[in-house]
Order: structure tokens, then sequence, then C-alpha cells
């Protein structure tokens, strides 16, 4: 059988790509990777978001989709300063304009991983994991006994 290797990308329906664009730039350094009339892509180094105009499902209250950051507390911030609709609860989740629930995790402390060289790409090589994400991904066989 084939094997999930990963997540190539996610669409979220917004009301209007310009909005969208405003809202998350002024939560996220964003790099446009390309647009057209009724979509825009988001690079996320070797990913990327795509953000879809004309919402068509009502707002989101279990489906969501996380993001990694690499700084929560930064994220949390710049939430509040947005004026966004952050969850209560011990994690970061937020409600976009749209109704998209959107969770925020900190690199350092999950499993999801980048290579080294889209790090460096990224400008994020001295992003470390925390002991407990390298002893998950250790535990999976997905890192040396170094990390």
């Amino acid at each position: 059988m084939p094997r999930l290797v990963g997540i190539n990308h996610v669409a979220l329906e917004v009301e209007s790509i310009d909005d969208a664009l405003e809202f998350y730039g002024g939560i996220f350094d964003l790099e446009l990777r390309g647009r057209s009339p009724n979509m825009a892509f988001i690079d996320i180094g070797d990913q990327f978001i795509a953000l879809a105009e004309g919402r068509t499902q009502p707002p989101d209250r279990r489906r969501h989709f996380g993001l990694v950051v690499d700084d929560k507390e930064a994220t949390r911030q710049a939430l509040a300063d947005a004026g966004a609709q952050i969850q209560s609860g011990r994690g970061l989740d937020f409600i976009d304009p749209w109704g998209n629930h959107v969770q925020v995790v900190d690199y350092r402390d999950v499993q999801f991983s980048k290579a080294p060289e889209v790090l460096r790409g990224m400008d994020l090589d001295d992003l470390a994991k925390s002991e407990k994400a390298v002893a998950e991904l250790r535990e999976k066989g997905l890192t040396g006994p170094a990390g």
C-alpha cells in the first residue's frame, strides 16, 4: 500500500484574497509564491498554503489545521495585536475572520521536522528541538542518538 509522506498544501477559503493577505501578513512574515484572480499561494519553506477566494462552508468548529512557527509566544502577541479571535485553552488556537480554525505550535516542541538545508534556506538553521521532541523522534527511529 502507498504510504503518506507529507502534506503538499492546505487551501483556506476566504472572502477576499486581498483581505486575507492583509490579515495573515499582519501576523506572519509572508512570502507570496504566486497569485491568480481567485487564489494566492504563500510559501512556508518547502511547503505552501493556498488562499481560495469564496467561502462556501460555515465557520469551522472542530475541523482545523495546524501551523508550525518558530516562536509561538511572538505569534500569540501578533494575533492579539491583530485583534484575532484567540481561543481559550492551553494551546494557541485562533479563528480567522472567515471562520477558519487554526492551531499554532512551536517547531521546537513537535515531531514535525524540516531538513537542515530547508531550515538554512529559511534562515532558521539555529532552531533546535526540545528534548521531548527529540525523544519522540528518536523513539520512532526518525533521528540519530544525538538528535
